[in-house]
């Protein structure tokens, strides 16, 4: 049915539980499973005060801590490719930097994603709760035609 199912994780409980579902619906196809980590770039504070070596330091240190933070990531998510693997599944996995939203429309297109199993993050109470979603899944559901499975996976 599937070919293509994308799990953007963000390293959470909620994120295995996607993971879980994403397994159940390949398991006995050949759909290929993709992993994504987004790990979001540090911010910056404004430069405008600072010399240019000076900007051009806290840039480099800035860049080289998203890049020891993405790297940090791998063997975690090495560790859910295994668990895809056990169950025969095929998987792609991806630890990148940027935005969430970005990497995951651009990971939807690279991969021509059939499906997207993820958790929702944001727990809101009452009718505010079942109106809205995280500005990242909002984000993904308002900007793709592929369909999501959105989780909702709160403690009870």
């Amino acid at each position: 049915m599937y070919n293509n199912i994308l799990v953007p994780h963000a390293g959470t409980p909620a994120g295995d539980l996607a993971l879980k579902h994403a397994i159940h619906a390949a398991r006995g196809t050949k759909a290929k499973i993709i992993l994504l980590h987004v790990v979001e770039e540090m911010q910056h504070p404004p430069t405008f005060a600072l010399s240019s070596s000076e900007r051009d330091n806290l840039l480099k240190n800035i860049k080289d801590a998203n890049e020891d933070i993405r790297k940090s990531m791998i063997p975690e998510f090495e560790k859910r490719e295994k668990q895809c693997e056990k169950n025969e599944i095929e998987t792609i996995t991806k630890v990148v930097t940027g935005s969430a939203y970005d990497e995951i429309l651009k990971a939807i297109k690279k991969y021509k994603v059939d499906l997207v199993v993820m958790a929702k993050r944001r727990k809101l109470k009452g009718i505010k709760g079942l109106l809205s979603l995280g500005s990242v899944s909002r984000k993904v559901v308002e900007n793709t035609t592929c369909p999501i499975l959105m989780l909702d996976i709160e403690k009870k």
